[in-house]
């Protein structure tokens, strides 16, 4: 049985926006979807003045409604996607972290209903990201990284004993789209290196690409074999990776990263890389949890 694709609902503009990505999300990879309402509504439940109840629907009322209206939508987008709906009197974040223990991966919006004007990435949507074990994707960009229309997917390729779990959803995703798989790995020729190193002498960015070279084959090397039909664009780029991967994100259609997490580790477990597109990047973003 398949797990199904999750989508953290909560009546936002931003939350539709996530809906509408992952109905054609879920078709295209045949899975089933399910959209999860989560707020900490019981603990507010009887304080309100007298009165007021029934002038205001309870918060109860309103997450049903929401979730309600949030699969109307994913039905009328394609009718063939089987749409499931659940609402958790649970502190938002916290739920969708723990449903993604049984989810192919977890969609969010990139801002949530009440989040202050200017912010640029909503709280749950970050502690999502930081803290699932699953892969998470939070929804954002232009209209044409939106509508998929550059048939491209980013990969940021990262070292190779951390980066596995990426790359293998990157491959995933671009057979499944059938669309080009750029892989770029960023790199650096630090300015404090001493020419006459053994191993730099005469050329040393050249030294650092060859590197850079070096972790994309380990990297790709089984995924290209189990994925023959894939096409493959390498790219070794001298830069800062968050800068180089937030540029090239305005011509992808999705941009992939890793993220490293560490058991018993409860702090934000993301890259540089990773905070930066979640905050800027001009499509849609995936981060790939690997495991230690």
């Amino acid at each position: 049985m398949e797990l199904p694709l999750i989508v953290g609902v909560d009546g936002s503009s931003s939350s539709l926006v996530a809906v509408d990505w992952a109905v054609d999300e879920a078709a295209r990879h045949g899975l089933p979807l399910r959209l999860v309402y989560a707020s900490l509504w019981e603990r507010y439940e009887g304080v309100a003045p007298s009165g007021s109840a029934a002038e205001h629907p309870s918060e109860e009322v309103l997450a049903d409604n929401i979730v309600g209206s949030a699969a109307e939508r994913a039905r009328r987008r394609n009718p063939e996607v089987k749409v499931s709906i659940e609402v958790v009197p649970e502190d938002a974040a916290s739920a969708l972290v723990l449903k993604g223990h049984n989810a192919s991966a977890l969609v969010t919006g990139s801002r949530g209903r009440g989040e202050l004007t200017g912010l640029l990435l909503g709280s749950v949507s970050l502690a999502v990201a930081s803290r699932a074990h699953c892969p998470v994707i939070v929804v954002r960009g232009d209209k044409a990284g939106l509508a998929g229309s550059h048939e491209r997917i980013l990969l940021g390729a990262g070292e190779s004993a951390t980066g596995g779990e990426a790359v293998r959803f990157a491959f995933r995703e671009a057979e499944a789209r059938g669309c080009t798989l750029d892989v770029v790995r960023a790199w650096r020729c630090p300015a404090h290196e001493a020419a006459d190193h053994p191993l730099l002498a005469g050329d040393p960015a050249h030294y650092h690409e060859e590197q850079a070279s070096a972790v994309l084959d380990a990297l790709l090397h089984d995924p290209m074999a189990d994925h023959p039909g894939v096409r493959v664009r390498r790219h070794t780029v001298e830069g800062p990776a968050r800068k180089v991967l937030l540029h090239r994100s305005a011509a992808a259609d999705l941009v992939i990263v890793g993220a490293h997490r560490r058991s018993g580790h409860l702090g934000l477990q993301l890259g540089r890389a990773g905070h930066t597109l979640l905050h800027h990047a001009a499509c849609p973003v995936a981060i790939v949890p690997q495991r230690a």
